[in-house]
């Protein structure tokens, strides 16, 4: 067995019983002890909301900022050390939602980031109102009378939108979405994970039950994920039956790849001039 112990920390966890993140945060830890990334090494970002608590529940560096900014802080963080492992943990509201603008930036720049969107399909830190992904018809405290609006498609925008690794996961299945954290992390480039995820307060339809009568596996054998056609015929897999797996991956060039002044390494390495610094200011 794996040490996942080295990513254990103290900081009181008061997710409620039963909450998905719980599998979520035990994939985390044993995608990394499966890599053999040390706590050191790694970063871990965050906006606003349940989800975004996680990096609070691992021994690692991270950063919890903003609702919704969770990306291009870690966009940032990629462009100063591009050595760092970096995991972005964001809800469905937080990234979907307030951030959506930001993960089209992402999408498009290809940065080697894995994003880990805990997808409830609903707000649970700001008690159960309608989030982006959840069905039109949801009853809410907030919305009596039933979601007005269709749900978004992330894994089908992320497809449109050129996303080279797009991935479905789900709570209830560590093992497995221990699996697709690790290849998310290899891939060189954008990742982007949705994970099916369970919120026992505010949902009380995407249950457990509900899951387990729907996710299948994709057979690594049988299907290959390099067809984007096929990826997006995928994504429209919902009320009988829902893929999880790695739904498609293609070669790319990541964004810092493509960026000459980060071949000579990491920019908090690189020498600077202070003369030449002041002058750009004083020119700004």
């Amino acid at each position: 067995m794996k040490d996942t112990t080295q990513y254990n920390n103290d900081y009181e966890n008061k997710w409620c019983p039963g909450c998905g993140n719980f599998g979520i945060l035990n994939a985390v830890k044993k995608s990394l002890a499966d890599m053999k990334i040390a706590p050191e090494k790694i970063l871990m970002v965050s906006g606003i909301g349940q989800a975004a608590k996680t990096p609070h529940f691992l021994h690692c560096n991270f950063f919890h900022g903003l609702h919704g900014r969770a990306l291009p802080v870690a966009t940032g963080a990629k462009l100063a050390d591009h050595d760092l492992t970096i995991l972005v943990n964001m809800g469905d509201g937080d990234c979907y939602g307030e951030g959506g603008n930001h993960l089209l930036a992402a999408l498009r720049r290809n940065i080697n980031l894995t994003l880990l969107v805990h997808n409830n399909m609903v707000y649970g830190l700001t008690k159960g109102q309608a989030s982006p992904t959840s069905r039109h018809g949801f009853v809410t405290k907030a919305q009596p009378q039933g979601v007005a609006c269709q749900a978004s498609n992330p894994l089908a925008l992320a497809l449109s939108q050129g996303a080279g690794f797009v991935a479905r996961g789900y709570c209830g299945e560590i093992e497995h979405l221990s699996q697709l954290i690790s290849a998310g992390i290899s891939y060189p480039g954008f990742s982007l994970i949705d994970i099916l995820q369970v919120c026992v307060s505010f949902n009380k339809e995407n249950t457990y039950t509900f899951y387990k009568d729907r996710v299948y596996t994709l057979d690594k054998e049988e299907y290959k994920a390099d067809d984007l056609h096929q990826a997006l015929d995928l994504t429209m897999e919902w009320e009988e039956k829902i893929p999880i797996g790695i739904i498609y991956q293609k070669e790319t060039r990541s964004y810092t790849d493509e960026l000459a002044p980060l071949q000579s390494g990491p920019l908090f390495k690189q020498t600077y001039d202070p003369k030449k610094i002041r002058k750009a200011i004083s020119a700004a």
